[in-house]
């Protein structure tokens, strides 16, 4: 280990406060299984999806997408420019599902059951399908990552057939076949809830909708990943693959942005865009600040950023718009006379004590593993 990384590793600020809300975390989760769902959330028959759902697992999956899209960039269209972010993408893709599956361990009210889909099998149900799909696709993460692993442990031989190309190339492909599957089938979900969802949102298109949106929130978050953990890891940043990343997710919002509006026009709902009331406002916030935009941002500085804040600013704002599309869609933005719902102290807990432990378990997987590829450095902010 060199000295750089010694002193990485002893650095206490950033991985201590993760190490206290991951305490945390484990203290609010004893209470939670013995109070049960009922005693710590404010859950309810209007808004039985709340926090947990919304934040740590509809938007989790979503900025965890950034693994299928790098990866199928990489070894399916051989865009080697981005080969050096790719096991970092995979491993926040993998952590991240990984803590996608603790948290519904979590939200559901028998967490004991949580293997019966495994085995007691109703082919009927979109959950069935979205239940394999992350499972398998979190099997395809585990063996795309396999690599840096047996690299570390000294399994130099195995580690190379697992990062060879002939093994790489059908698993991005699978990746991205899965991703596609699951992350549309979440929009799915909500197809049947056309009376109670406002229909500024809701729409047949909204598994495309779910999927495209995901594919931005990857790119993006992506490129929050890669610009902070330079400057925390000391590692070059590579301006051109910002910038890459950067006109990805713009030409991705662009094609959002132009699904979501044309859709309200065919349907003949874009009146609802002018309705006086709460929705059209939480309609106008996502669409034009934390999607319109950035998407402008991006496309200004895509080809010209000299320093990371003016791409990191606009992907942070993506990341936000789609954490409240799927907030807004789960309840924020449906038709509940009467029901309110506001997350208790305990659910606030328990999700910030799963972004803390992503961030606990990213940082000592870069510290203690070979993540990152050397760059060749086009312009240093």
């Amino acid at each position: 280990m060199s000295k750089q990384r010694k002193r990485i590793s002893m650095m206490p600020g950033g991985g201590l406060l993760a190490f206290l809300f991951m305490l945390a975390l484990v203290i609010a989760g004893f209470y939670r299984f013995t109070k049960g769902l009922g005693g710590v959330s404010n859950l309810n028959d209007d808004i039985p999806w709340g926090l947990w759902i919304g934040v740590d697992v509809l938007a989790g999956v979503a900025l965890a997408s950034g693994g299928f899209t790098i990866a199928g960039a990489v070894y399916i269209f051989n865009l080697k420019k981005y080969k050096p972010i790719t096991r970092a993408a995979v491993l926040t893709a993998f952590i991240g599902y990984i803590m996608v599956s603790v948290s519904i361990f979590f939200d559901i009210g028998k967490p004991q059951t949580i293997w019966h889909p495994l085995v007691l099998w109703n082919n009927q149900s979109i959950m069935f399908e979205v239940v394999w799909c992350v499972v398998i696709y979190t099997a395809v993460l585990a063996l795309e990552f396999a690599g840096p692993f047996l690299e570390k442990v000294g399994a130099r031989g195995l580690g190379q057939i697992m990062t060879s190309k002939k093994v790489l190339i059908p698993l991005a492909i699978a990746a991205v076949i899965l991703s596609f599957l699951h992350q549309s089938s979440m929009g799915a979900l909500f197809l049947f809830m056309s009376s109670k969802l406002n229909h500024l949102w809701w729409t047949t298109m909204l598994p495309y909708n779910f999927f495209i949106s995901a594919v931005a929130a990857g790119l993006a978050m992506v490129s929050f990943e890669y610009a902070v953990s330079s400057a925390v890891f000391h590692h070059p940043c590579d301006m051109g693959i910002l910038r890459g990343l950067g006109k990805g997710t713009a030409i991705v919002l662009l094609a959002y942005f132009i699904l979501r509006i044309g859709d309200l026009i065919v349907k003949d709902n874009l009146g609802l865009m002018f309705a006086t009331g709460p929705a059209n406002i939480l309609f106008m916030i996502e669409m034009v600040a934390l999607t319109f935009l950035p998407m402008i941002l991006l496309f200004k500085n895509a080809d010209s950023a000299i320093h990371i804040r003016s791409l990191l600013f606009p992907q942070s704002l993506v990341l936000l718009g789609v954490i409240m599309n799927r907030l807004n869609i789960l309840f924020l933005a449906q038709y509940r006379p009467g029901a309110s719902y506001s997350p208790s102290f305990i659910e606030w807990v328990i999700t910030i004590g799963l972004i803390a432990t992503i961030v606990f378990v990213y940082r000592f997987s870069v510290i203690k593993l070979p993540i990152s590829y050397p760059v060749k450095i086009e312009n240093q902010p």
